[in-house]
């Protein structure tokens, strides 16, 4: 299957005899902890002794509960191994939790994204609890936590919304800033940090994408934007991960599928402190960054583990202000800056700057889907065929780095069928693995780091007779798609506004999702990237529906906003995608869509067609172009009915441009 991009995972697809579907025994894949012995499945993980070990130390520490974050120190989404506390602890893997610990019980806060996972990989040590506001953790812990007594927790792992849980004081319970980590000290096979140099982005890379301007220009243009702040700030401390690698053009292989490092930055009008690992500079590296001067370009570099004493020494200076974004600044930062000294927004003006893709970031930006809707047309293409005629095999990943710009996927694909796909974040393992039949829906969740962008999408199937419920659920996340896809609107509009769009189909007959509907993705980035709201001009949407122990749906499509004109109002947007891979057609009742609905698929099929046609003419996959042509056929209204034509049709060009949501 040669292909321009890189191809998805590791899939298995077991044989089936003749015609005829193999019946598989599976086993119950959650635990039953109310049967006496638990029934537990063999995907949980026996966590009694860490826990053990765990309340030991708590023991010496006088400590009566622990708060253990699923997050690192700078509040990231995706974590390096090493930082996967929680998952040692628990045995949950799932991206977002909180878990706390007492002498006496063990609890789980995660949403309902994974509340099947956590009961397929804890064991019954664990409570799971499915209220995720931090009121719910604060009620348990007073609950649990005789009055008078101290929680532990880790304020390097803290965010600031954590603050609620200060007025746990007022009900005479107190926390405890521990400064060692206490699951550091019973995790004895934890990862070291990784010995790899860190690597800037090459001269030829910002020559080709010349999206990257010279990490000088990036800190003139955040320095004009603290001398322009009306609270007079002095300094920038900059915690998020991708902040401080965006600002210096600087790449690392710290955290799985993300090209981060561990590090802080300290900016101030003529001054630069990089918090950082020094090991793992080169002199190279050290030239580039001017680290030898003391001027105002030149580079200071400090220690990673220094941060917090130089940070303290800053505030401690008169007439100084620190300007912070509290969504990933931790609590142990923040707590030495006094109120005086303190100046925030949600968002840093580097995240709020990178956030905004320029024309140039767009255009690379759109040419790096057009390769990877190869890859992906590929997969389902070669997936169609295979299934329904019992073959096994495993696909692995292709390395096409010279000729496509290609640094491998951009987070661990999300492959599921029937139950499976029934959980929005599955990861395949041996032991939760189904064989791919004709009887199920499958959903494929992936995406890649090239150069020029970085690309997430996801698209649901069924090589059988899909059921009427699987086909009306469908079509409604297809419709909650097109309608957040087609809506204009006015600049400043922000998501939480517009979410209900991609929800109302479903909502209309009682069905919804868990997650989500919309987040940022980088230009060889982050693939979930800080979205402040839906006016910066780049946007992932991800509406679906679960039906829990049967199926899963969703869709998502990278889309870029874009300004449109109107008939009167100025300064108004929409959507327009640049995800080019069709939807199962079998899938789609299009008696449920209207004719302006109708009218944008159609008009997608047909920029489909446009775009990725040269690109599979080019690479020779004819066979490719045959399946995309044939999947891309355009829909057309007769009468009251919807029939299928077998050449492209064309449509009025609608006055908005197009737009595609998922995950």
């Amino acid at each position: 299957m040669p292909s321009c991009g890189w191809l998805l995972l590791a899939l298995f697809v077991a044989a089936l005899t003749g015609n005829t579907i193999g019946v598989v025994a599976y086993e119950q894949t959650e635990r039953n902890c109310s049967l006496s012995p638990p029934y537990l499945p063999s995907t949980a993980v026996n966590t009694t002794l860490q826990l053990k070990k765990l309340q030991e130390q708590m023991l010496l520490l006088n400590i009566s509960a622990y708060i253990i974050p699923g997050t690192d120190a700078h509040l990231s989404e995706y974590i390096a191994p090493r930082d996967a506390r929680m998952a040692f602890m628990t045995g949950f893997t799932g991206s977002a939790g909180t878990a706390v610990v007492t002498q006496t019980k063990a609890a789980l806060w995660t949403d309902s994204r994974y509340w099947v996972q956590a009961e397929r990989q804890m064991d019954c040590n664990w409570e799971l609890e499915k209220d995720v506001s931090i009121s719910s953790i604060a009620e348990w812990l007073i609950s649990e936590v005789p009055s008078g007594d101290e929680i532990g927790f880790d304020p390097f792992l803290f965010s600031l919304m954590c603050n609620h849980l200060i007025n746990l004081e007022s009900s005479n319970r107190s926390l405890k800033s521990v400064p060692v980590n206490l699951v550091d000290q019973v995790w004895k096979d934890r990862e070291p940090i990784s010995s790899h140099n860190l690597t800037r982005l090459p001269d030829r890379v910002i020559r080709e994408f010349p999206y990257c301007l010279p990490w000088q220009k990036k800190v003139m243009q955040i320095r004009d934007q603290i001398r322009d702040n009306p609270y007079e700030p002095t300094a920038l401390l900059l915690s998020a991960l991708d902040e401080t690698a965006w600002l210096f053009n600087l790449r690392g292989n710290d955290i799985p599928y993300n090209p981060f490092f561990y590090s802080y930055t300290l900016l101030t009008m003529d001054e630069i402190w990089l918090f950082l690992h020094t090991d793992r500079m080169t002199d190279e590296l050290r030239v580039y960054l001017n680290a030898s001067c003391n001027g105002s370009l030149c580079v200071q570099l400090k220690s990673y583990d220094t941060v917090r004493d130089y940070l303290k020494k800053y505030v401690a200076q008169p007439r100084v202000k620190v300007w912070i974004g509290t969504e990933y600044t931790n609590y142990a930062l923040y707590e030495i800056i006094t109120p005086e000294k303190l100046m925030t927004s949600s968002y840093s003006p580097v995240l709020t700057t990178k956030a905004v893709k320029d024309d140039t970031e767009q255009r690379i930006l759109r040419d790096a889907h057009v390769r990877d809707a190869v890859a992906v047309i590929q997969l389902l293409m070669w997936l169609e065929k295979a299934v329904p005629e019992g073959k096994e095999t495993e696909l692995t990943a292709a390395d096409y780095v010279n000729k496509c710009h290609s640094r491998g996927p951009s987070f661990e694909t999300i492959s599921a069928s029937g139950p499976n796909a029934a959980l929005a974040h599955y990861s395949p393992s041996e032991e939760s693995s189904r064989r791919l039949t004709v009887d199920e829906m499958y959903l494929v969740d992936s995406g890649g780091q090239y150069l020029d962008g970085t690309t997430d999408i996801t698209r649901t199937v069924h090589w059988g007779t899909p059921t009427a419920m699987q086909k009306e659920a469908f079509t409604r996340v297809l419709m909650g798609n097109i309608e957040i896809s087609r809506t204009i609107f006015p600049s400043g509009t922000r998501g939480v506004n517009m979410e209900m769009l991609g929800r109302r189909a479903l909502w209309e007959v009682g069905l919804n999702y868990g997650h989500g509907t919309g987040h940022g993705v980088g230009n060889y980035f982050g693939v979930h990237e800080c979205m402040p709201s839906f006016y910066f001009p780049h946007i992932f949407q991800k509406p679906g529906y679960y039906k829990e122990n049967d199926f899963g749906i969703r869709i998502e499509d990278v889309a870029v906003i874009v300004p449109v004109h109107t008939k009167y109002g100025h300064n108004y947007l929409t959507f327009d995608t640049v995800s080019l891979v069709p939807y199962d057609r079998k899938l789609i009742d299009t008696s449920l869509l209207s004719s302006e609905q109708l009218h944008w698929l159609n008009k997608y099929y047909e920029t489909i067609r446009r775009l990725v046609g040269p690109e599979l003419d080019k690479q020779g996959l004819h066979e490719e172009k045959d399946w995309m042509l044939k999947h891309t056929e355009s829909f057309m209204m007769s009468g009251s009915s919807v029939s299928v034509c077998s050449s492209s049709l064309t449509f009025i060009a609608l006055a908005v441009a197009l737009l595609h949501n998922i995950i």
